[in-house]
């Protein structure tokens, strides 16, 4: 069962936008939850993750102080809200799960990744 990953649009440089990755069930909600990105032409990068419960985030140099990870096990969702978007955020942005935080970065061991959502930053 794939994650799916929504909210995704056009917009200005300096805007925000808020993705959501939804889950199917309480399942995920003891996964780690990472999102990614990847640009035309380059391989699928790490943006930010959060372990399950909320305990730990980490963040990719790019995404630092501008992004933030919100998770509502309730909801069974994981949002990634960005700040201050730059036209090198533009991408197609993925969810995925990995039972495992040592593998936080590690996009080969995250399973139920869906189709993504586009996001492009005009300037």
């Amino acid at each position: 069962v794939q994650l799916q990953a929504s909210g995704g649009g056009v917009v200005q440089r300096g805007d925000s936008l808020r993705l959501s990755c939804a889950a199917p069930d309480r399942t995920y909600n003891s996964y780690t939850v990472g999102w990614f990105r990847q640009a035309p032409g380059q391989k699928r990068e790490f943006v930010v993750a959060i372990s399950n419960g909320g305990v730990s985030t980490l963040y990719a140099d790019s995404a630092k102080g501008r992004f933030t990870i919100p998770r509502d096990d309730h909801k069974n969702t994981v949002c990634l809200q960005m700040n201050s978007l730059k036209p090198e955020d533009t991408a197609v942005y993925y969810c995925a799960a990995v039972p495992d935080w040592r593998w936080v970065k590690v996009s080969s061991k995250y399973k139920n990744w869906g189709q993504g959502t586009q996001v492009t930053v005009s300037s």
